[in-house]
């Protein structure tokens, strides 16, 4: 790991949200409310299956959207056909119990698990995603 120091620099913007594009916004958007507990932004029930924006409600302000797309095509890895572009990493205080609570809502585990301190996992859109281990992390709930 780098560990150089940068010179201090004005921010120019504040990141608030990552986007991900996929077939049905408010299923991902409920499959990582159940990973992060975070709400989704509004009341959706009524209206679910016409919606091409969803976003959830971050108490860290930055947050995670998802953006209906056409003929949406899941990224592919390990490869560069079809490449991943971006993933999502979340830490956990234990790799176990994680992913047995992202099996449950929905993801499945990737063939390829390059590492022992983190497993990838792909989304119900087949974004990939990793539960990072982190043994000082305490979850509230």
């Amino acid at each position: 790991m780098w560990s150089g120091t940068l010179p201090k620099m004005t921010a120019v913007a504040r990141l608030s949200l990552v986007a991900l594009d996929c077939p049905d916004p408010v299923a991902l958007a409920r499959f990582y409310a159940g990973i992060t507990g975070w709400s989704i932004e509004e009341d959706l029930e009524t209206n679910v299956g016409t919606e091409t924006w969803v976003q959830l409600v971050s108490p860290a302000g930055a947050t995670i959207a998802f953006q209906r797309v056409a003929e949406y095509r899941a990224p592919e890895w390990p490869g560069a056909e079809h490449p991943q572009q971006l993933h999502l990493d979340f830490d956990v205080p234990d790799l176990d119990a994680g992913e047995e609570a992202v099996l449950a809502l929905g993801a499945v585990k990737h063939l390829v698990q390059p590492g022992t301190t983190f497993r990838v996992y792909l989304d119900p859109a087949g974004h990939p995603f990793c539960l990072v281990l982190d043994g000082d992390l305490v979850l509230d709930g």
